[in-house]
């Protein structure tokens, strides 16, 4: 780490084929990753309340937006799905202009 700028900005999305298909330990796993570089995380909050829907299987944690694409990786992100990863892209931008403007 010797010389390397510790103030990036940065968050994690994924996607699994299933539901429980480990997405939020794959979240954690791509966090301490940016965490051990030095790196400011960005996450999904709850601001996004889509992640906390019941009206549809979707994906999406506080730890950073997700989809299920299932099994052969034939499904797409649901709307709600798109909405979370733009909201949580958006704050990632807006904390880095905050920080580095």
């Amino acid at each position: 780490m010797h010389g390397a700028r510790q103030d990036k900005v940065g968050g994690a999305f994924a996607s699994t084929a299933a539901q429980h298909g480990g997405q939020e330990m794959t979240l954690f796993s791509i966090i301490a990753n940016l965490l051990h570089f030095g790196m400011v995380i960005v996450d999904l909050d709850y601001g996004h309340a889509g992640q906390m829907t019941l009206d549809e299987i979707t994906g999406g944690s506080p730890y950073g937006a997700t989809t299920i694409v299932g099994g052969d990786g034939s499904r797409r992100p649901t709307a709600n799905e798109l909405m979370g990863a733009r909201y949580q892209g958006r704050k990632i931008a807006e904390t880095a202009n905050k920080l580095h403007g």
